[in-house]
């Protein structure tokens, strides 16, 4: 369920102010220590809970900074987290005990600068120096000028990727496939965006985009996405061209009912209004609501939005075409949000199994006779994709599985699986997607 968005910003208003005192003005070498300061905030937030990243770019230091800082912050963030286990090697390799949460962060983001943002040696080493602790600060200067002697750390696919997660996905899709995916975890993602209606050919010059099977836009273009082509417009959105798919296979019709039961933050809804069908929009998270609904009016499209948990929701309608994209581990959208391979949990992906099976009842319940039911998570754990479907089929004797033809929808040929299911895989087209597992199933009428 990750076709997140990145984050508008909106201008404010506010009345003139009585005049205060001009501060003065902050020094370059200040800033640049700001920004570093910031990012290890964000790093310790990443690693710690899941969201992390996303709160933490928006809050405490980082956000004070201003546009350019910040998106400095979160660049090397990213980096290093898409590189965290080259650079922990390479730091195993230079430590004789662990130096603690902070000072190790200092040394990752120290490493990463100089390694993958070009940062000079000088300025990788003196500005992390500086932001240690004054007893650390040898050993820091040490360690990270013995990482610049030793040169960029070996990027096997082996060492980017947690070891018991690539133990796992070495039993689900056997060794090829699993290092292949690995192997996308260090690569910076395009942005893929979903068009309203059909995109004008000026808009997609534009954007200097590519068309992708289905229907998604894909850009290099970086920097504030309210300044591309479109935008202002409402005429498209951003969404993951596989979290694009599930609900192209509902295939609802202009006038049919349908419900995305888990619908933050929007871009399935969209999608269905798009469509011509009448959506109610249902998510537990009222705040994550917010985005659904400015999205729609950006878009000029129109939904029943509800704040409501999807598995105990009060409410007697059934629907014609039901979107069920269900919270999950989310390790398929590791090139867009690298710290998910670093939180995930065995224990998460049982607990979250649980929670997928009741929420797929409470579809089930909604339902039409002779409606279409469409599954989703974006994880790459067969208990929260394959396993849920043969649960749900033998628990619901009314459900059988559609298949999904070949290519339907826009996805990958090679993501098709025997019984007509949907396992994409982050290699499975040209410069990567989300892995997604994926199914489709119809009501007996």
């Amino acid at each position: 369920m990750t076709d997140r968005p990145k984050s508008s910003t909106r201008p404010s208003r506010s009345r003139t102010a009585p005049a205060k005192p001009a501060k003065p003005a902050e020094s370059a070498p200040d800033k640049a220590l700001a920004a570093r300061a910031a990012a290890v905030d964000i790093l310790d937030a990443a690693l710690a809970r899941r969201g992390g990243l996303d709160e933490a770019l928006n809050a405490g230091a980082a956000g004070r900074l201003g546009p350019l800082d910040r998106a400095f912050a979160r660049a090397l963030v990213m980096a290093t987290l898409r590189h965290l286990g080259p650079i922990d090697r390479a730091l195993d390799g230079r430590l004789s005990r662990d130096p603690g949460g902070k000072v190790r962060n200092l040394l990752r983001l120290g490493a990463a600068q100089a390694f993958w943002l070009d940062t000079p040696d000088f300025a990788a080493v003196d500005t992390t120096v500086s932001l240690a602790p004054e007893r650390m600060r040898g050993l820091v200067n040490a360690v990270l000028r013995g990482l610049l002697r030793d040169g960029p750390p070996p990027e096997d696919p082996e060492s980017l990727a947690p070891a018991w997660l690539l133990a796992r996905w070495r039993a689900a899709f056997g060794e090829a496939e699993a290092l292949a995916v690995a192997a996308l975890i260090a690569a910076e993602p395009a942005t893929d965006l979903t068009p309203r209606g059909q995109a004008d050919p000026a808009m997609v010059e534009g954007l200097e985009a590519v068309a992708l099977p289905g229907g998604s836009l894909r850009t290099e273009k970086r920097g504030d996405i309210t300044l591309w082509p479109g935008f202002a417009d409402g005429a498209w959105w951003v969404q993951d061209a596989a979290a694009a798919i599930p609900a192209r296979l509902l295939g609802v019709e202009p006038g049919q009912s349908a419900v995305d039961l888990c619908a933050a933050p929007g871009g399935k809804t969209f999608q269905l209004a798009d469509a011509g069908a009448v959506v109610t929009a249902l998510d537990r998270s009222a705040g994550r609501l917010r985005r659904v609904r400015d999205g729609l009016a950006r878009m000029g499209l129109t939904a029943e939005v509800m704040s409501a948990d999807a598995a105990d929701w009060n409410d007697a309608r059934r629907f014609d075409a039901v979107l069920l994209d269900a919270p999950c581990s989310a390790t398929g959208t590791f090139r867009r949000q690298p710290d998910v391979l670093w939180n995930a949990r065995p224990a998460d992906i049982a607990r979250l199994a649980q929670s997928q099976s009741r929420l797929l009842d409470a579809a089930a319940a909604r339902t039409a006779p002779g409606g279409r039911l469409v599954y989703s998570v974006c994880s790459l754990e067969p208990e929260e994709g394959e396993a849920q479907v043969a649960a749900f089929l033998a628990r619901h004797g009314d459900f059988a599985l559609e298949p999904i033809a070949a290519g339907e929808g826009g996805s990958p040929a090679a993501s098709l699986t025997a019984n007509g299911c949907l396992r994409i895989l982050p290699h499975h087209i040209e410069g990567g997607l989300d892995g997604f597992f994926i199914a489709r199933f119809r009501r007996a009428a």
